[in-house]
This record gives structure tokens, C-alpha cells and sequence, in this order.
């Protein structure tokens, strides 16, 4: 078999999310935006439904509607994205709940879906989403006479418990919403992790139910197993890939396996990243091109059929490093190509 393996563990993103939401008092909602960080929303969310989740985030009507086809009627799903032009026949049929971030938005609902729910959402400092304090000053007790059914700001730096800016956060949401009697949200796993302060009403993790940080304690969620094609010895002062990028100092073992940056596999993580035969810890060597990679083996004495890229050995970060990006990033450029395996452990 040719193709490359993702496995998808939906016990370890129930066990996950079992664990945050342990450590808060209040509801714990899940974020399955992107196609629930590329690991497949409908499969996910059913699962974390199962489990007890009642309420999903998405980033557009358009997933909000996808993801109602899959719940079914019952549990909520809020859409990040507010209400958008065009939004009204989408919300109303799927029975979505919009983040109303802004005036021209807010009008935009009242208008088009009288009485019908939503959410406000506050910009606290993070200069994305939402109102700021001067708008949401202006609209505030209008907005609150029509009951907003929650109301949430973003953390800009959760992942850095320490940086200052999540303590300017938190009494920059407190001073826009003490007082209210709507539910209250600000924290994402970073903050959910932070503790009892950023906790509120609501948690909404994400990237923490998926095995990444900074949720340290996540049990991983992906695996991805890509098969060897060819095995070759490659002589001192010969080169492998495109470039000539690497060239053999030693006599050397080179595997080619079937995979590349056209199923995600980020073309910059080449020269620092790792894949696994076994036990043992093997370099990519060379760029990684479309659909193949060349991979040191000389230290492998049983080659096997299959390298581990993401798995027991190797997290989504420890991918992310090599790359020098993040975790979502790994996640959501997973490719169309792999046989997708989904398992429960």
C-alpha cells in the first residue's frame, strides 16, 4: 500500500476534552472550526456529543450548517464569525448562534432574525474580533436589552502563561462585562489552563482537545504512518533531491517514502526534521518535494515497511518546531491523500 496512514484516536480528543473540562466549574464547549483542526468535524463533534459536549464553535455559517447535518438538532453551535451578509437564511435553518462583532452586525441580525439568538463578542486588546470598549460602550445596553445569549473576548497569548497581556486581558473583559447577567466566556485552552480566573461561564478549548500545547498534559490524538518506497545506497559526494540540497559525507542508506508537502508536510521543516523506523530516530535529508521525502536510514538494522512521522515517538509541536511554526499549522495542512483510520482508545 502506497498511501500514507493518518490515524485519528477520537478516545484520546474525548479524554482531552474529559480532562479541561475537569478543571473548570463551568460548561466546557469544544472548538471544531477548520474541520475540527483537520482531523474531520463531523467524526469529532459526534464524539465529543457522546461524551457530553452541548456546544460547538465554528468560524462561518458555512461550517456551522455542515456540522448541523451531523449533531443534528439539540446541542449549540456558535459561529466566530457573527453574522455576515448573506448569513440570515444559513443561521436560521441550521439554528446557529452568531458572535455579533460589531454595529453594522448587530443591525444586520436584528433586522433580518428578529428574536432569533446570539452571542456578542468583545475585543479585550487583541485588535481582531469584536467590539471595542468605545463601540461596545455605545451599543452595549441595547445589545444586552435583546438578551445576547453569551458574551466572549479572545486571549492574545494564552500560550504564554506568563506574558502580561493576559493580565491586561482579564480586567480589560472584566471592566467591559461586570454587571451583566449573560454568560461570560474568555478562555481557550491556554486560558483554561491558566486557571480559575480566565474561566467565567464558558470554556471553549480547541487546539488542547487535538494533543498540541499548551494543554502539556494532552494525550495524543494523531498518528501517521507513511509507507517506504525504495531503499538505496548513496556513495560520499552524492547528492539526494532536488538542489542538491544534502550530500553524503559517509556511504550512506537512504529511504524514499510517500509522502510530501502535497499532503502537508511543511517543505521548511526538511532539513531539522525527524521520522521513526521502530525504535530508531531517522533524519530527512534533502527537500522534501511533492510526494516524496528522502530519509536517512543507515541506523536501521530491521527496515521496516513504514516510518512514524506524528505518533508515539514524534508530537504535532516537536513537527512544529522543525518547521518553525505551530501546532495548528501541522494540523490543518493535513492533505486529502491519507487513509484516514479513525480509533477510540
Amino acid at each position: 500500500m502506497a498511501q500514507s496512514v493518518l490515524t485519528i484516536d477520537l478516545g484520546a480528543i474525548c479524554a482531552n476534552w474529559r480532562a479541561l473540562a475537569a478543571m473548570n466549574d463551568g460548561e466546557t464547549a469544544a472548538v471544531v472550526k477548520a474541520n475540527a483542526y483537520g482531523l474531520g468535524a463531523a467524526k469529532v463533534a459526534k464524539a465529543l456529543a457522546d461524551e457530553g459536549a452541548r456546544t460547538f464553535f465554528v468560524a462561518q455559517a458555512e461550517e456551522g450548517v455542515s456540522l448541523r447535518g451531523a449533531l443534528g438538532s439539540g446541542p449549540k453551535i456558535y459561529v466566530f464569525g457573527g453574522h455576515m451578509d448573506g448569513d440570515a437564511d444559513l443561521i436560521r435553518q441550521a439554528d446557529l448562534v452568531p458572535m455579533i462583532n460589531s454595529i453594522d452586525q448587530m443591525l444586520r441580525h436584528v433586522e433580518a432574525l428578529p428574536g432569533h439568538p446570539f452571542g456578542i463578542q468583545l475585543d479585550s486588546g487583541m485588535n481582531r474580533l469584536g467590539m471595542e470598549p468605545a463601540e461596545w460602550s455605545a451599543l452595549r445596553e441595547i445589545a444586552l436589552s435583546q438578551n445576547p445569549v453569551l458574551v466572549m473576548s479572545h486571549l492574545a497569548c494564552a500560550d504564554d502563561a506568563s506574558h502580561g497581556m493576559n493580565e491586561f486581558q482579564l480586567q480589560t473583559f472584566r471592566q467591559m462585562t461586570d454587571g451583566i447577567d449573560a454568560p461570560r466566556s474568555l478562555a481557550a485552552t491556554g486560558g483554561v489552563v491558566m486557571g480559575a480566573a480566565y474561566h467565567f461561564d464558558m470554556t471553549r478549548p480547541g487546539i488542547g482537545l487535538y494533543g498540541g500545547l499548551p494543554f502539556v498534559e494532552a494525550r495524543p490524538v494523531v498518528s501517521l504512518s507513511i509507507p517506504v518506497i525504495q531503499v538505496r545506497d548513496v556513495n560520499p559526494g552524492e547528492s539526494v533531491g532536488y538542489g542538491n540540497s544534502w550530500v553524503a559525507r559517509v556511504q550512506s542508506r537512504i529511504a524514499t517514502i510517500s509522502a510530501g508537502y502535497a499532503d502537508g508536510i511543511i517543505r521548511a521543516m526538511g532539513p531539522k526534521a525527524h521520522v521513526w523506523a521502530g525504535e530508531t530516530r531517522c533524519k530527512i535529508v534533502g527537500r522534501i518535494s511533492m510526494d516524496l521525502i528522502g530519509v536517512d536510514v543507515g541506523p536501521v538494522k530491521d527496515m521496516p515497511d513504514r516510518v512514524e512521522l506524528m505518533g508515539r515517538h514524534q508530537s504535532i509541536d516537536t513537527l512544529a518546531d522543525a518547521a518553525g511554526t505551530i501546532g495548528y499549522e501541522i494540523l490543518t495542512s493535513l492533505g486529502t491523500r491519507y487513509a484516514r483510520t479513525y480509533i477510540s482508545t
